[in-house]
């Protein structure tokens, strides 16, 4: 058993790695951002300039240390790559570190709250990387993948049922029901918001995929989650969507993209939501926020 210095010496180094290890499911994610909804494989072919079609040698793909070494650009042709690449990049190693540092091995920054099962630091990892691929490809298409929607609400599930602390039960049973529970009240709030609008407005108010996403992140983080996220990506959702129309960016009757919102509201979920929830709580505990119980 290490003791002292070089449980500290331990701790950095798979620190270090797990940083790293982000960055990597950042590049696929690039990959993946980009081919998915132009149904290309994800696979084949190798990483490629899409301007001179000239393949990526290895040593140019490495994480955000190539693109700064290349200054952005094709090592061939000398096109500009989009810094939105190294940005993901960036993004997604810092979530994965955020999420690792909440098993509480070291310094728990930024108040995260803590988690007890190792286990759930892939399962929040492979969550990330379905917001984070959710994200982008409804930025640029205005759609959201079933392998993120679909395919999420059903990996959810089998996790949940797998590592029931994933919504802090014992049991199996109690796990299944909990991630079942969670998808049928997101998807199904979403989905009567979404039938309300057409209603109302005589035009779609909302996409299915919207609707689908809330219902994968139920499955995987629960009802509480899901009241938390729609609470949290409505407020963001009106702010952005006011502010671009007052700089003249969109109209009133313009179409935004509310998943990105989904997405944020479910990291600060997956991240500080547990503490937040008992905060809340208290405050209603407290006589605070309504009558006293």
């Amino acid at each position: 058993m290490l003791l002292g210095w070089e449980n500290e010496i331990v701790y950095l180094y798979i620190s270090i790695l797990v940083f790293l290890w982000g960055a990597c499911i950042g590049s696929l994610l690039n990959v993946c951002i980009h081919r998915i909804p132009l149904g290309e494989s994800t696979i084949t072919p190798r990483s490629h300039c899409t301007h001179c079609l000239k393949t990526i040698a290895w040593y140019d793909n490495i994480p955000m240390l190539s693109y700064l070494a290349l200054r952005g650009r094709c090592r061939h042709c000398g096109a500009g790559f989009t810094i939105r690449y190294a940005f993901i990049e960036v993004l997604t190693a810092c979530l994965f570190f955020l999420v690792w540092l909440k098993l509480g091995y070291g310094p728990r920054p930024l108040e995260l709250s803590v988690m007890l099962n190792p286990w759930l630091v892939p399962i929040y990892w492979l969550c990330l990387f379905g917001l984070i691929l959710g994200t982008f490809v409804d930025f640029d298409h205005m759609i959201i993948p079933d392998r993120v929607t679909i395919g999420g609400t059903i990996v959810g599930i089998v996790l949940s049922a797998l590592v029931p602390a994933l919504h802090d039960r014992t049991s199996m049973l109690g796990g299944l029901a909990l991630s079942v529970i969670g998808a049928v009240v997101g998807g199904g709030i979403l989905w009567t918001v979404a039938w309300v609008g057409s209603m109302v407005f005589k035009r779609e108010a909302m996409g299915m995929g919207d609707v689908k996403l809330l219902a994968a992140i139920g499955a995987f983080l629960g009802w509480k989650a899901v009241l938390f996220t729609i609470m949290i990506s409505s407020l963001l959702g009106a702010t952005a969507g006011v502010s671009m129309v007052l700089l003249g960016n969109k109209e009133m009757k313009s179409r935004i993209p509310y998943g990105p919102y989904l997405a944020i509201a479910a990291v600060l979920w997956i991240l500080w939501g547990p503490s937040i929830w008992m905060w809340y709580s208290n405050l209603f505990a407290f006589g605070l926020l309504g009558p006293e119980i």
